[in-house]
């Protein structure tokens, strides 16, 4: 087993364990595909709650053409909904992603002095992942695979150990990788010679549909690919089996010393 099959720690954010691929028999393989990519990409609701603060921007910005109160509006309601999954020990991980991307639109508006700059930031980062998914597809490292790996329990072992799934992670890569740049595509000339409302207006209406877009084809590839390989589970026998070589080797030591 390469380094790169082993298991790394990883950071919990929930008191609920996500779905494993093993608890799952062959018939459930797209419901844990599903699954898996709800828990990386936040679901709808995740998707909605990156949605309301713009929404809230762009709808206050449009009736009073106020850009103080429309970034204080947007980046409260940021803060709120983080708040929200707290009390009710929900996963915050896009949650608070999505304040970090709400407080550096709004700081950057604000430093600019154009409203149309608080989605710049979120754009740029956009784009950038587009591009990122794209070249690591095309250099046979798909992004995706990265991300998902761990939640699969395979980490990265799809690289030498499972070329289907290498192939089905390398089509999901170019998936999300030609749907981020095809939105972001629409976005910057909107941002260059549109205004605000336009700009706000488009974006929150292509924030939901690219993104249902981009995890259909991943969960059709991934659900026609071959089962992860457990590597968490291999860890764990070998760790038994060494356990067990070496309580072997001390109950014979200890026969041999009491036949002397």
């Amino acid at each position: 087993m390469t380094s790169f099959d082993k298991p790394q720690p990883q950071a919990e954010h929930s008191t609920k364990e996500p779905a494993r691929p093993e608890d799952a028999g062959p018939v459930d393989s797209k419901a844990v595909t599903q699954a898996a990519l709800f828990d990386a990409f936040g679901g709808v609701r995740g998707t909605l709650e990156t949605m309301l603060p713009g929404l809230l921007f762009v709808a206050i910005y449009t009736a009073t053409k106020d850009l103080h109160a429309s970034a204080i509006a947007a980046l409260a309601v940021a803060v709120v909904l983080v708040v929200v999954r707290l009390v009710r020990r929900d996963t915050v991980k896009h949650a608070f992603s999505g304040v970090f991307g709400v407080a550096f639109g709004v700081a950057f508006a604000m430093f600019t002095g154009n409203a149309k700059d608080f989605y710049l930031p979120g754009m740029i980062y956009g784009a950038s992942l587009g591009a990122a998914f794209t070249l690591s597809a095309l250099l046979g490292f798909p992004l995706l695979g990265v991300i998902l790996g761990p939640i699969f329990r395979e980490n990265l072992s799809w690289r030498t150990r499972n070329p289907g799934r290498k192939a089905a992670y390398t089509k999901a890569s170019w998936a999300w990788g030609l749907v981020f740049l095809a939105k972001y595509a629409i976005l910057f000339p909107l941002y260059w010679w549109g205004n605000t409302e336009q700009l706000g207006w488009v974006l929150i209406a292509l924030k939901l549909p690219p993104m249902v877009i981009a995890v259909y084809f991943t969960w059709v590839f991934l659900a026609k690919a071959p089962p992860p390989i457990d590597v968490f589970a291999e860890m764990e026998a070998e760790e038994r089996a060494e356990k067990e070589r070496k309580a072997a080797a001390a109950a014979a030591a200890a026969a041999r010393r009491s036949e002397a």
